[in-house]
This record gives structure tokens, sequence and C-alpha cells, in this order.
């Protein structure tokens, strides 16, 4: 009996460990948040302020700048990173990049790379980061699995429901590969519960 207790509460904080979400810095009230990414992270498909970092901001009491460009790829994301970074000077970046590459058959593997060049990137200015996962371009397609691995690698908060959910949902889609204003609120009220578990917010 006390063997199998034993066996049971290691089990326990084995699952418990895996389940963990990785912490954040809390953020104070004018510290930014840097939302980079593609026509997802804009908002194509509803208003400028239905986009998800504008509802994002209003959960969270934070600034939160919308910094997508629709159609850019992880390589030209890469390379527009370092001037985002310097001109926002953001304590957190919601990095959300990928599905371009996909539409456009890009190697996983160097989509794979430049998500980690973002990363490293971001941390060596002291930036923290937390990834987003991107659904592939098919009919019940969730995220390419390098986004998980890219989270457990640097150990990052990952989202990766948040897109997928909403992208399944005829009824939270303004077309075939993006939200609505619905849509949005629910990937920013997803997000929101995400920074209150790793401690980024309170409340």
């Amino acid at each position: 009996m006390p063997r199998a207790f034993a066996a049971a509460c290691w089990l326990f904080l084995l699952l418990a460990a895996c389940a963990r979400t990785p912490a954040l810095p809390e953020l104070a009230p004018d510290d930014v948040v840097l939302a980079f990414g593609d026509s997802l992270t804009y908002g194509t498909g509803a208003g400028r302020d239905e986009a998800y970092p504008a509802r994002l901001a209003a959960l969270i009491g934070r600034p939160v700048v919308n910094a997508g460009v629709p159609g850019e790829t992880t390589e030209a994301g890469l390379a527009r990173l370092a001037g985002a970074l310097d001109a926002e000077n953001p304590r957190l970046l919601l990095l959300c990049l990928g599905g371009n590459d996909m539409l456009r058959h890009q190697p996983a593997e160097a989509t794979a790379a430049n998500l980690r060049a973002m990363v490293r990137l971001a941390r060596e200015r002291g930036v923290a980061v937390l990834l987003i996962g991107v659904p592939q371009p098919s009919l019940l397609g969730g995220p390419p699995a390098y986004y998980a691995e890219i989270a457990k690698e640097f150990d990052l908060p990952y989202e990766g429901e948040a897109f997928a959910s909403v992208l399944h949902d005829r009824a939270l889609k303004s077309d075939l590969i993006h939200a609505n204003a619905a849509g949005y609120r629910q990937v920013a009220e997803r997000l929101a519960d995400l920074l209150r578990k790793a401690g980024a917010v309170r409340g």
C-alpha cells in the first residue's frame, strides 16, 4: 500500500510538472506588450480596434502595440523584429508568425529556425516571449509540432489552441484563414488567461 501511494504521488507530481505554465515577469501598468505577427495579429477580417491586441489591452490594462503585417513570412518578420523592439521597447513579445510560410509551402525547418532566431533576439534584449501557434491551413489542422517544441526548448508560455479553435468555427471566422471580431475577442481572452497563469498580470 505505501508503495502504491508513493507511486501515485510521483505520477501526480510528474503530471503537474508537465502541465506547468512557464513564468513571465509581472508587467507594470506602463510596460509595453508587443504583439508581433502577420494578418492574424493585424486583425484582418475585423476593425483595427477589434483585433486581438486591442482587445487584449483592454483585458489586461497594459498597452499592447499591434505590430501585425498582413502577408508577412517568418523570414521577413525576423528581418523586421529588431527595429520593432528598438521602436517600442517592450517588456513582453507575443510572437505569432508562420501561417504565410505554410501557405507558401516554405520548409518547416526554415520556419522553425526563423522563430527560434526571433525568440533568441528578444531574449538577448531582455524581452520575455509568449509564443502563439498558427494552425495549418487544412480542415482540421492544428499548429505544426515545431511550435510546441520551440516553447519547450526555450521554456516559453505557449498558446497553441486559440487560433485553431477559432478558425474551426464558422461563427468566429471572416474567411477561411482569418477570424472575425468575435473570434479575435476569444483569442484575446485566452491570451489574457495564459498571461494570468504565467504571472504576468494579476486578477
